[in-house]
């Protein structure tokens, strides 16, 4: 199984999310104390989303990290 499978649903939700509040990737990486690069690797499936990561990324989003894991069916039904 390579990264990118490994990485979702959380790397799509994040992207949904990111996109859906009108934020900029940058900021959220300044907010994962991570560089911009690396939060693009983990959400491009070059570098693995760690369970701590998911915990911070959930912060950085102000969501649940519930909300990191549903699909996009799950997320309309709430």
């Amino acid at each position: 199984m390579n990264i990118k499978k490994l990485n979702e649903p959380v790397a799509e939700n994040v992207k949904r999310i990111i996109k859906g509040k009108g934020l900029k990737q940058c900021a959220i990486a300044q907010r994962l104390g991570c560089t911009p690069q690396e939060l693009t690797d983990m959400l491009g499936g070059r570098r693995i989303i760690k369970v701590k990561d998911v915990s911070k990324f959930a912060a950085a989003l102000d969501v649940s990290i519930g909300e990191l894991f549903c699909n996009a069916d799950e997320k309309e039904a709430v």
